[in-house]
Formats: structure tokens, C-alpha cells, sequence
């Protein structure tokens, strides 16, 4: 026989539209992201045949500096060393660094600004993280006759692969850094893996994994709502019905936003998150 609780959280729920939509427990990190073209930086990159033997890759490991020619850089163990320079506070600077907690790796990291701080947060909400370290690699590359030095933001262990990741808001993009780009583009491709430039953030996405990652830590349950909630997400219904069809509507809440950042449950992220917002149990595994 059917719980009363439960019997009464779907009453009268509106039913989730399924349309194709930017559904928070099945996308990937990088969905969250506007694409941006790299095409503009190719053109003056030196791509000629052995290019992968004459540019160059430099982490730390140890401690100490290890450098190889990029046709080799897979092979190595760049993915167990540490950042290749550190960051530092001062007054009057115009970023913000600091060290970020991340649920998937237990351990603070480094970001040297707010927009880098956003995409440790989005890898731990939805890139499958493994572990991630912060400025892992100079690379030395050839562009319009000139050697030329390139340090990207990021390189991401994932369940999905290794991504190396570069920050930069578009308003600060010039010619230069598109070519540097493009070759890190040209490089995660030779070594096999995934490249992206965190640009701008889809409308919506932001505002909304920050609320989820207010309720990412470990949550007890001690009243027992968290089945009653995943059961009457499988009907579909807004948030807000979802919560207050509880005993318990504020405490149900932050379960709602656990389950939606351990992603067992999922919204649209196109449309602004809040009351209105149709949550959806996931098929995945661990639901």
C-alpha cells in the first residue's frame, strides 16, 4: 500500500515537460558552457609537419621542473604533479583568488579568480571529477615566427577524461590569447585529450548550481524525506509543490538541493531556478 505522506506529495503536481532541455542531473560540465570558436587563433599557429617535436611541455613533479616535447607529453606523468606557479594575495588587486572545497576530491583548490572559482564548482557539480590541478603545464609553442609561452588554468581528471581548461570572460579576449588557445586546442587533441575556454556561462546556469552547492556536503536525514521526495519527482512537480507537500517544507528544501547537486534529481537549467522549477527524478544509477 501506497505512504499517505507519499500519496499526498502527488496529488495535484503538475507534470514535468520533457523537451530537451538542459536537464541538470544528465548534462556535462562543458554543456554548461557557451561554445566559443578557436578558428581565428589557427591561422598564424606553426602546424607544420613535426610540429608536436618542436613545442613543449614543462610541469613540476616533486618539486622540480620536467619538460618534453608535446609528441610525448601523453606518456608522461604530468596528471600526478602539482601547479607549475603559484598565486598570491595583495592589496588593490583587481581579481580575487583563493581556495575552493570541492565534494568530489575532499580537498581545497587554488583559482586566481571568481570565473575560475565558477568552473571548480561546475566540475565538481556535473564533470565527473576526479582531481584537478590548477596551472599544470607550460607549453612553448611556435606562432608567427615567434616562440611563444601559454600556462592554461586547468587540467580536469574526469570520469569522461582528461580536460585542460582555460578561464577568460570574452570581454578580455584579444588576438593573443586566441592564438594560445588554439594551441592548447591543438595539444590536448594530440595527447588525446578534451579542450575547452570557459567564456560565458548559458543564462540561468550560474545562480543555479550555486544554490544547489549550499546543500553539497555530506546531509543526514534524520525525518526520513528524502524517498518520499525522489518518489514524487518521478511524477514530476515544481519544486516548491515538492517542498511544501513535505511536513517539513524548509528541511525539505535543503534535501531537494542536495538531491539536485548529487544530481538524482534534475531541473531545465534554460529557465531560472525557484519554486517554479520542474524537478525530475534521474534514471541513473545511483537514483
Amino acid at each position: 500500500m501506497e505512504d499517505g505522506r507519499l500519496s499526498g506529495m502527488r496529488a495535484g503536481m503538475a507534470a514535468a515537460p520533457l523537451d530537451g532541455g538542459l536537464w541538470s542531473h544528465d548534462c556535462g560540465w562543458a554543456d554548461l558552457l557557451v561554445p566559443v570558436s578557436l578558428v581565428d587563433g589557427l591561422d598564424k599557429l606553426d602546424l607544420a609537419e613535426g610540429w608536436a617535436s618542436r613545442w613543449t611541455a614543462t610541469w613540476s613533479s616533486g618539486g622540480d621542473p620536467v619538460s618534453c616535447v608535446v609528441r610525448d607529453l601523453a606518456q608522461t606523468s604530468v596528471l600526478d604533479g602539482g601547479p607549475t606557479r603559484w598565486f598570491s594575495w595583495r592589496r588593490s588587486q583587481r581579481h580575487r583568488p583563493g581556495l575552493h572545497f570541492l565534494v568530489s576530491t575532499g580537498r581545497h583548490h587554488g583559482a586566481e579568480s571568481l570565473e575560475e572559482a565558477r568552473v571548480l564548482l561546475a566540475l565538481d557539480f556535473a564533470g565527473g571529477l576526479v582531481d584537478v590541478i590548477a596551472q599544470p603545464v607550460k607549453f612553448r609553442f611556435d606562432a608567427g615566427g615567434k616562440r611563444r609561452e601559454h600556462t592554461p588554468d586547468f587540467l580536469a581528471v574526469t570520469l569522461a577524461g582528461v580536460w585542460l581548461v582555460d578561464v577568460r570572460p570574452k570581454a578580455l579576449i584579444k588576438g593573443s590569447d586566441l592564438e594560445a588557445f588554439a594551441a592548447a586546442a591543438e595539444i590536448a587533441l594530440a595527447c588525446g585529450w578534451h579542450y575547452v575556454v570557459a567564456v560565458q556561462w548559458r543564462e540561468n546556469v550560474v545562480a543555479a548550481v550555486d544554490a544547489f552547492s549550499s546543500q553539497r556536503r555530506a546531509l543526514s536525514d534524520p525525518l526520513g524525506l528524502r524517498l518520499g521526495l525522489l518518489e514524487a519527482a518521478r511524477q514530476g512537480g515544481t519544486f516548491g509543490e515538492l517542498a511544501d507537500a513535505t511536513p517539513f517544507p524548509p528541511v525539505a528544501r535543503a534535501q531537494l538541493l542536495h538531491l539536485l547537486w548529487h544530481r538524482q534529481a534534475g531541473i531545465d537549467l534554460r529557465r531560472p531556478f525557484g519554486d517554479q522549477s520542474f524537478v525530475i527524478r534521474s534514471t541513473g544509477p545511483d537514483s
